[in-house]
This record gives C-alpha cells, sequence and structure tokens, in this order.
C-alpha cells in the first residue's frame, strides 16, 4: 500500500487530502487527514444524503485503515 497523493491544506481541521494505492492497484481517493480532539486520524471518503448528512462512501476493516492512517501520517510528517 502506498501514498499517490497528499494535498496539504491551509486551517480549518481537515489537514490534507490523501489518495491511496492499494497491493493490488486500486485507488482510492478522497481520504482526508483530520485533526480531531484525540489527535490526528484518517476520514475515508464520503458523501452528503439527502437528509443533510454525510455517509462514508469507502469502507476499510479496522486493521487496514489503521496502516493506511499510520502511513498516511508519516507521508504528511515528512512535507510538514
Amino acid at each position: 500500500m502506498r501514498i499517490v497523493r497528499l494535498n496539504k491544506l491551509d486551517g480549518g481541521k481537515a489537514l490534507a487530502f490523501v489518495d491511496i494505492e492499494t497491493d493490488e492497484g486500486i485507488v482510492i481517493k478522497g481520504f482526508r487527514l483530520v485533526n480531531g480532539q484525540n489527535g490526528i486520524f484518517l476520514a475515508s471518503p464520503n458523501e452528503k444524503g439527502k437528509d443533510g448528512n454525510y455517509y462514508e462512501t469507502v469502507f476499510v476493516p479496522r486493521h487496514i485503515k489503521s496502516q493506511m492512517e499510520k502511513l498516511a501520517i508519516e507521508e504528511y510528517n515528512k512535507i510538514k
């Protein structure tokens, strides 16, 4: 798994947009690194529903998402 794009953002809670390529070659676009109350975390891509709430469009198992998060935070810290 690798980061194929990391665009740093200025201001706000969102720190960067991240695109990740899996070992199988699938690129998932639209992850966000967010500075939350308990530290930096990786938020899955989402879209706004008709009811005005946001819903995740990509569901990743917890153990894989933690690997993605670690990878994204390491990459973000390189360009910080």
